[in-house]
């Protein structure tokens, strides 16, 4: 098959050329604008690093596969025959028709790429758009021409266009004639803004970005029906001007309102616009009997209602912002839409301007139809694992809106999974188990005592959210209890830009089965395990070891020979060295800290800022910032209650000692569009937790991990670090965290796409409990810690999402000894394989 395809100029015929290069040069130098390059009806074929994929794909299809087909049935005599006796001659020509013989040539068309041979009429039809766009630009002179260099290859050809610009046309003046006196006053005021300016270079665009300014500004200056198609420009035929010193003049017209009247069209003049009356129609439905609907006039707002008024009259007219005797902005019926439309609570609304008989005086009528108060979700899912045979989740939503009159959202969830184990010794139960409850209150306002609409306005689109939910787990591991209630505030100042705070976020973690640490944390197990090792022969521990295993050494009873082994050398019954206390003490700590409840009582503010235009941009960039503290609220009551404390002196609440740390997270993504198909992505996060006050470590739901599918590729979730350790724990995390992430993505074939990564970063322990010089950040040193993993991945668009493997190898392993970190596990047999849905930034 390949040595069949690899011949480029397989369907390229003896007078043709395959195209190989386009090159475009203005006044003799080289372009390479995209704008101009797209300009070029024809390109080359598509290339993966250099090599043309597709087109050699195309080439493996069969020219005419039907004649193909009936030559090989007749090369032999009595072939045919044969076939007819064993298959029957319907199913013969079936056979000829079918996906071996046609389907399979017509698959490979659809997925390659034939040929792109030189058509001069193209490359003429490209000249003509090249001449057009440096027309736009001010060149009115140029010329255009292209050449073929067939130099480089044979039957190979690469076009080479020119462009001969002459001199720019500058504009020398510039005047206007304005038939309305309302748009000649408001176009007076705001000339300054102008994208068009004397003894600057004739160039369309300013002039189209001048038209957008111009209909903008009237629109948000009263004149609500202002046509865009009433401005035009001219230029002034002064041949003599244009032919000597390239001055050119440009007159500005604006004319009035083109409409019809009684079958004929006739000009109207232009007029600044107000309000008379604003009128809301809640639920509004097209069939029913206007007349018959009643109405409240409420603060300048009349509400039209069918029976009885199901919404409180202030939340229906917070959300609209044209108000009685204001001026008509385009604006504030953008804020309008938007806003009815985030109360969550009506279909999109429909809102009409009529003039009144003077002409001069708008009546606004807004529709709004209401969507169902009651919306109900089911889902069900059967799943398989590694440690489930088969398991069965559910989960139901109930959503009311409306609850209180007020727009607000009411929404109930529960869900629940039940598993069967595919091993019951890894656990005392058949099965695992998990069930969960949310409740969420959503408010179209801010909720908040001191916090008015003129802190933050309505056309921010400010919501309150009051959650709780809860979850009870039975697995394999320690069997966790979950509580939860957050306290949340968001507002968009614009499209692009997300502010979040979150004023309480409680968060109660329970840990209900601790003595199964060490059945669940295997790794931690077997270190502590083989310290234990070399104390088998002491009197005093017998009883923590049970039957040798396959070394012939006898293993650490788990729960009662862990504890009593770790107790024995840190009490001293047991003498040990200083390096052994140590590391018990170290496994011991994050035993302790795995396993203890978490009470965590944050706070925090998130801000968000995207320039991203629409789903197509592929050049923009995202950045976040986050900044958090937790347990000052707490801190500061036990100063006036008196708090139990523990045996360290931390301060309990309920029992529990409540976490105390403060924290912070840049995250910046940007991508580059490197052309119609190819996008640079980069990432950078930089995250830190510091502890103090009532704690010494981050809780381990709050903390940081390096590697999977998001993250470093090269490494699996949880396996990379802290710092130059290697994988010392199952789960291995710290308060630190550096990331820095590198993707190249092209298409390869249809919906198929590829990418090369590099990711770079790890994580470290500072500012807490943790001593070992290996894994905590020392300073500009610890930056050689910093791992680096490469590969490639296979993207498949579904359009709805994307479907990704990754293949991440360690080319760069801070674990392994200095003369050893490069390059040493850069190999299949160690690469690491990720599956993940959607982009990973």
């Amino acid at each position: 098959m390949v040595i069949s395809s690899c011949n480029t100029l397989k369907r390229v015929e003896d007078d043709e050329l395959l195209l190989t290069k386009n090159t475009v040069y203005a006044d003799g130098k080289k372009i390479i604008d995209e704008d101009v390059q797209s300009l070029i009806a024809q390109k080359p074929n598509s290339t993966l690093l250099g090599y043309p994929l597709r087109l050699n794909l195309y080439n493996l299809a069969k020219k005419d596969p039907d004649s193909s087909f009936q030559d090989w049935l007749h090369r032999k005599e009595k072939r045919k025959q044969r076939l007819e006796n064993f298959l029957s001659k319907k199913q013969v020509n079936r056979l000829g028709e079918s996906f071996v013989v046609r389907g399979a040539s017509e698959w490979l068309k659809k997925i390659g790429e034939p040929p792109v041979v030189i058509d001069t009429s193209q490359t003429i039809k490209s000249l003509k758009r090249l001449q057009a766009f440096y027309g736009s630009k001010g060149y009115f002179n140029n010329t255009t021409s292209f050449a073929i260099d067939t130099s480089r290859r044979k039957q190979r050809g690469a076009l080479d266009y020119s462009i001969s610009l002459g001199k720019p046309f500058i504009l020398d003046s510039i005047s206007k004639r304005i038939a309305s006196k309302a748009i000649d006053s408001l176009y007076q005021l705001h000339t300054n803004e102008s994208f068009i300016k004397k003894d600057e270079q004739f160039d369309l665009a300013n002039f189209n970005n001048e038209r957008e300014r111009l209909t903008s500004l009237f629109r948000n200056s009263g004149i609500y029906n202002f046509q865009e198609s009433s401005i035009t420009y001219e230029i002034l035929r002064d041949t003599t001007k244009l032919r000597d010193d390239q001055k050119m003049d440009v007159e500005l017209n604006i004319k009035d309102l083109k409409g019809r009247s009684d079958n004929s069209l006739a000009d109207t003049e232009y007029k600044v616009h107000r309000f008379k009356q604003v009128n809301i129609y809640a639920d509004y439905d097209f069939d029913s009997d206007q007349d018959s609907l009643q109405y409240i006039d409420y603060d300048n707002y009349r509400i039209f209602y069918k029976n009885r008024l199901r919404y409180k009259p202030k939340s229906l007219t917070d959300a609209v912002f044209l108000e009685k005797d204001s001026v008509y902005r385009d604006l504030d019926r953008l804020r309008t839409y938007r806003q009815i439309t985030n109360l969550n609570t009506f279909r999109y609304p429909n809102i009409e301007f009529v003039p009144d008989t003077t002409g001069a005086s708008l009546i606004s009528n807004i529709y709004l139809s209401p969507r169902r108060k009651y919306s109900l979700g089911l889902n069900t899912d059967v799943k398989h694992s590694n440690i489930e045979t088969v398991g069965v989740a559910f989960s139901a939503s109930l959503i009311s809106r409306n609850i209180f009159g007020g727009a607000e959202t009411l929404s109930l969830s529960a869900r629940g999974s039940l598993g069967l184990l595919s091993d019951a010794t890894i656990a005392d139960e058949d099965f695992v188990s998990e069930i969960g409850g949310d409740v969420n209150l959503t408010f179209p306002r801010i909720w908040f005592p001191i916090v008015s609409e003129k802190v933050i306005p309505y056309y921010m689109l400010p919501q309150t959210r009051i959650s709780m939910g809860t979850s009870f787990q039975k697995n394999i591991g320690l069997d966790k209890q979950t509580f939860n209630n957050i306290l949340a505030y968001n507002w968009s100042p614009s499209d692009r830009v997300k502010n979040n705070i979150e004023l309480l976020n409680i968060q109660f973690v329970r840990n209900v089965n601790p003595d199964r640490f060490f059945n669940v944390y295997q790794n931690t197990y077997s270190s502590l395990d083989e310290i234990a090792d070399a104390f088998e022969g002491e009197a005093a521990l017998q009883t923590f070891y049970e039957d040798p295993d396959a070394t012939g050494n006898p293993n650490l009873i788990i729960p009662a020979g862990t504890s009593g082994f770790t107790a024995a050398i840190l009490d001293g019954t047991v003498a040990a060295d200083t390096e052994v206390v140590r590391d018990v003490r170290s496994i011991e700590e994050r035993r302790i800290r795995l396993t203890e409840d978490n009470l965590i009582f944050a706070s925090n503010y998130t801000y968000t800022k995207n320039n991203k235009s629409g789903i197509s941009d592929n050049n923009f960039y995202q950045f976040r910032l986050k900044l958090e503290s937790t347990g000052n609220l707490l801190s500061g009551l036990s100063r006036i209650i008196t708090f139990d404390e523990n045996n360290e002196g931390d301060k309990l609440i309920f029992g529990v000692p409540y976490s105390q740390y403060v924290k912070t997270e840049f995250d910046f993504i940007k991508h580059w569009d490197l052309s119609q198909s190819d996008i640079l992505a980069f990432r950078s996060f930089f995250g830190m937790a510091v502890p103090y006050g009532n704690a010494d470590n981050i809780p381990f739901v709050r903390s940081y991990f390096a590697g999977g599918s998001n993250d470093n590729r090269a490494w699996n979730a949880y396996s990379l670090g802290p710092g130059r350790t290697n994988n010392v724990s199952d789960f291995n995390e710290a308060n630190l965290k550096l990331s820095l992430n590198l993707e190249y993505r092209f298409p390869i074939v249809g919906n198929i796409k590829g990418a090369f990564f590099a990711d770079a970063g790890n994580i470290w322990n500072v500012f807490d409990d943790v001593e070992d010089p290996d894994a905590t950040f020392n300073g500009f040193s610890s930056l050689a810690d910093i791992a680096l993993g490469t590969g490639f991945g296979i993207r498949y668009d579904f359009t709805y999402f994307v479907f990704r493997l990754d293949t991440g190898f360690k080319t760069y392993n801070p674990a392994e000894e200095p003369t050893k970190r490069w390059f040493r596990d850069y190999n299949f047999a160690n690469a690491v394989f990720n599956i993940g849905i959607n982009y990973p930034f």
